[in-house]
C-alpha cells in the first residue's frame, strides 16, 4: 500500500495510505477532487485534482467514485428567480400550524 503525502489546512503535511483517500470524478464535466480525513485533527479535507494528480492517485491504488451532476440542472427553468422576499414569505408560511395545507393548496393537481 502506497504512502501519500497530503496537506491538511490545520496540521500541514500528513502521510496517508492509499486506502485513506478517495478520488471523485464528475462524469459530466470531468472535474475531479480527492478527499481524506486528517489523521491528526480528524477533519475531512477536499481538494481539487488536476488530471495528472488523479492519474498518480489511481496508480497508487486510491479508490475512485464517479458521479453525475443532478438532473435538475438540465431542467428548463420558467418564471422569475426566487428572491429574498420569497424566502421570507416561505419562512412565514412554515411558521403557521396549517403550513402543509397552505402549501398543498398552492400546488396544482394533475
Amino acid at each position: 500500500m502506497a504512502l501519500i503525502k497530503a496537506t491538511c489546512s490545520d496540521c500541514g503535511d500528513v502521510e496517508l495510505r492509499s486506502k485513506d483517500l478517495t478520488v471523485r470524478i464528475c462524469e459530466d464535466t470531468s472535474e475531479a477532487t480527492y478527499s481524506f480525513r486528517c489523521p491528526v485533527c480528524r477533519m475531512v479535507e477536499v481538494r481539487t485534482a488536476e488530471e495528472h494528480i488523479v492519474d498518480v492517485l489511481l496508480a497508487a491504488g486510491v479508490r475512485c467514485t464517479e458521479w453525475h451532476l443532478p438532473a435538475e440542472l438540465r431542467e428548463p427553468h420558467r418564471g422569475p428567480a426566487i428572491c429574498h422576499d420569497d424566502v421570507l414569505d416561505f419562512h412565514d408560511v412554515l411558521e403557521r400550524p396549517d403550513w402543509f395545507e397552505t402549501l398543498a393548496s398552492m400546488t396544482p393537481r394533475s
